[in-house]
């Protein structure tokens, strides 16, 4: 997705700053329209972008003097478009980002430290927020962002087919989740025991923070070639190695689950709830969700989105009050069921509907058990590269002590640049 770099934009683009600047599509003049309204404007991604109007309409009974102008950006070139909103200092004044889109424009100074705001709107006080999330809308310990919407990894499993080969309840270790994965996969020919996707590129980081593995040191140095991550990655191979896991099977993670079962397990995030029930009705009641199996804990992985005002905003007090609107309880509740997306506000999980719903409450306990990953404009670069050092492994039976040297040298580099 992200295909070019804001080194590579702004260099391309100095130049034209000037000219470029003037594109803006804000009204550059700070003062209200002739309706006295101020009009500030909000960059929405994919679908939700497309809903915001919706929930825009609520913000603007209760604060009749601002309006709010959205655009749905597509997710396959949003980013891009943010790299020459940068470039040339436009933009919108509220902006909708992927939590690891965050570090890299915090890095180019386009986001705004919202820490004026949040003692005048006690919506964006961290407290209110699961921590994890809130790390992902830091930078270098400021909070450039307030969660928007947020997500984690659970476990996904047929609960007919673990009680065939002995497990009641889900795996809640690594070797339980390795001894139910192998006995699985020995109920016959074309059968596995787990899907792991090698092209996620937290997966691994996210096993390896299970592991006790701190990822950086305090002085920022990369800590992938230490026993915790070695470990994490050589525990992560053997499923690959003992054909437990299911590899370039061609099939998508509700075909595995239906039926026999091809693939009874799978990790992914909450939306898969919705799929699975909507795709595969036939297995209501056969399977169910669960926290991470663990080892030293069972820390998964955030995502989401979050909301920032950009740097270059000239109504950011009018951008902060509309970031508050969407950080309420009710509002994030509302936002819910409109997208399926779940709420970053912990309040938000006291509702009724929530706290009914098993595989909901499973997840929350999830959230609670979540962390960020390093919050570096070249963590991107970064996990793609172990994705292909992960591919030399289990592909090419690549030792694996030595692969995290290479690894953790190379990250290094992209770090310190």
């Amino acid at each position: 997705m992200m295909k070019r770099t804001l080194g590579i934009i702004l260099a391309s683009t100095l130049l034209l700053g000037g000219a470029l600047a003037g594109c803006s599509s804000k009204d550059e003049s700070s003062g209200k329209d002739a309706n006295g309204k101020t009009t500030i404007t909000l960059w929405g991604m994919g679908a939700e972008g497309k809903l915001l109007p919706e929930i825009v309409k609520d913000f603007e009974k209760e604060n009749p003097d601002i309006h709010v102008e959205v655009q749905a950006l597509p997710w396959d070139n949003a980013h891009d478009k943010l790299l020459t909103a940068v470039a040339s200092k436009s933009g919108p004044d509220v902006v909708q980002l992927g939590t690891s889109w965050v570090p890299e424009l915090a890095a180019a100074g386009a986001l705004t430290d919202i820490t004026p705001y949040v003692s005048k709107y006690p919506e964006l006080e961290p407290k209110n927020f699961f921590p994890g999330a809130v790390d992902t809308a830091k930078f270098e310990g400021k909070p450039v962002g307030v969660p928007w919407y947020t997500e984690t990894k659970i476990l996904f499993y047929r609960s007919d087919l673990l009680k065939q080969v002995g497990y009641n309840e889900a795996p809640k270790t690594w070797e339980e989740l390795s001894d139910a994965a192998q006995k699985l996969a020995a109920r016959g020919k074309g059968k596995y025991g787990i899907a792991i996707n090698a092209k996620e590129q937290s997966l691994g980081f996210m096993f390896a923070l299970q592991n006790g593995s701190k990822l950086i040191d305090e002085q920022g140095n990369p800590l992938f070639n230490q026993p915790p991550f070695v470990e994490a990655v050589k525990y992560l191979n053997t499923f690959f190695q003992n054909g437990s896991n299911a590899l370039d099977l061609g099939i998508d993670s509700v075909q595995g689950l239906q039926g026999d079962g091809i693939v009874p397990m799978f990790i992914s995030g909450p939306f898969m709830i919705r799929e699975i029930k909507s795709k595969a009705p036939e297995l209501e009641g056969k399977w169910n969700v669960a926290e991470l199996p663990g080892k030293v804990n069972n820390l998964s992985v955030l995502g989401g989105s979050n909301l920032s005002i950009m740097q270059f905003s000239k109504h950011p007090e009018e951008a902060a009050k509309f970031m508050a609107f969407m950080s309420k309880p009710e509002t994030q509740l509302k936002w819910m069921e409109l997208s399926s997306t779940l709420p970053a506000a912990t309040k938000s999980w006291d509702d009724a509907k929530l706290k009914s719903d098993p595989m909901l409450q499973t997840i929350r306990k999830q959230l609670e058990h979540s962390a960020s990953l390093p919050q570096l404009a070249a963590w991107e670069e970064v996990s793609q590269q172990f994705i292909k050092s992960f591919e030399r492994i289990y592909r090419g039976q690549a030792d694996v002590q030595k692969e995290m040297d290479d690894f953790n040298q190379q990250a290094a580099s992209m770090m310190k640049k």
